[in-house]
Formats: C-alpha cells, structure tokens, sequence
C-alpha cells in the first residue's frame, strides 16, 4: 500500500476507493459505503487485510463529513456528489472503525511500526463526529 500521510483519503487504497465510490450509479453511492463496512465488521476475529481496512476508514470519513463537525474530504476522495447518506451508516461506520482499531487488524499493525498514535488519533477523531452525531 503506498501511503503519503495520515488521512482517510492518503494511501494508494482509499483513492482507488474512492474511484469506486464516484463510478457508483446515483442512489447506490451508500451502498458501496455499506459494503465496506461490513467486509471489515464481517471479518470477526479473523485477520482484518490492510486494503479492507484503509477502505473502512475512508468510507468513515465520507459519512462522517456529512455530520455536525464533520471535515471536508481532500482532493484524493470522490469527485462526484454522494448526495444525502442515510444516518443508519454511521453506527455501520463506527463499527467499522472499531474493528479496524482492534487485533488483529494489518493496519493497526503497520501503523503502530510508524506513527501509529497520531494515525489512531485521526480515527478516533472519525469515530468522535460519527457518534457526536
């Protein structure tokens, strides 16, 4: 996985996401979202994959600026408009994320070998708006 930065949208993964996302017909943007988060929330106690992960957390970060204290997504997101994301995806969304934080997880793994506190930040900062909400 090439990765340039902490954020949801800065690794080689979530940009293909996000070319998924903006390739979805209108009306079924949300259902890719959904997708995501239930392959990572699917995957129990078993090993969580890297790419499964990085695509659960910018699919977060897509319903989470759509909350109260939400941020913009950067120029790596989807281009096209996701229009209005149904409130049910965010409980789908912090599940996600939870799973994403906890062993065994590849990119909590690879994180922690780097700047693992300042990148887990980030996500607990998604998780902050998406229950906030």
């Amino acid at each position: 996985m090439g990765t340039w930065d902490i954020g949801p949208f800065d690794n080689d993964t979530a940009a293909d996401f996000s070319y998924r996302v903006d390739e979805a017909a209108d009306g079924k943007k949300a259902d890719v979202l959904l997708a995501a988060f239930r392959e990572v929330t699917g995957a129990g106690e078993e090993y969580l994959d890297a790419d499964f992960g990085a695509e659960a957390i910018a699919a977060a970060a897509l319903v989470a600026a759509q909350c109260p204290g939400g941020e913009a997504v950067t120029s790596y997101g989807p281009k096209k408009p996701l229009g209005d994301l149904p409130v049910e995806l965010r409980a789908e969304a912090v599940a996600a994320l939870d799973r994403v934080l906890a062993e065994p997880s590849e990119l909590l793994e690879l994180w922690e070998e780097s700047d693992g506190e300042e990148w887990k930040a980030g996500v607990l900062k998604l998780r902050g708006v998406l229950t906030g909400a």
